[in-house]
């Protein structure tokens, strides 16, 4: 296992900090992945940080991380409603998964919003604390691997 954590999101998530900031913030997708890497650089890990809109790349970030990563922590936006391919790829990794939203996936406006396939192929999930659902991600992956 490397000490490596691919953090991977979704659709519109390039968009972050413009898109809906009463629902999703004003902080970047470039000041999510600065907290990852300030969380799992002392602890002597790694960040993949990665987005896309496209779902045959998402598999492939997915299949990039199914062997020998230290986990994965996983946004991925609208592919949780129907991505089977994603849920399919995810079924594949020897890792931990983390799948976060930023928003409460279960208090949403639309009840086809509340309802994750991935969760499937996940180890947990955290909703609704904002950005910082990347960050608890990352602790939790880096302390499964120390055994705590």
């Amino acid at each position: 296992m490397t000490k490596v954590i691919h953090v991977l999101n979704g659709p519109n998530l390039g968009l972050l900090g413009v898109r809906q900031p009463e629902l999703y913030g004003t902080a970047t997708l470039a000041d999510v992945e600065k907290e990852c890497r300030d969380i799992a650089g002392p602890a002597g890990f790694e960040i993949i940080f990665r987005q896309t809109d496209a779902e045959h790349e998402m598999v492939h970030f997915i299949h990039d991380a199914r062997v020998g990563a230290a986990g994965i922590v996983i946004n991925p936006a609208a592919f949780c409603y129907a991505g089977y391919p994603v849920l399919d790829a995810l079924k594949m990794c020897d890792c931990p998964i983390v799948e976060v939203h930023i928003t409460n996936i279960h208090n949403r406006e639309a009840e086809w919003r509340s309802k994750s396939i991935l969760t499937q192929g996940v180890t947990g999930m955290i909703s609704g604390l904002g950005i910082d659902v990347y960050g608890l991600g990352v602790r939790h992956i880096i302390r499964a691997r120390a055994g705590r």
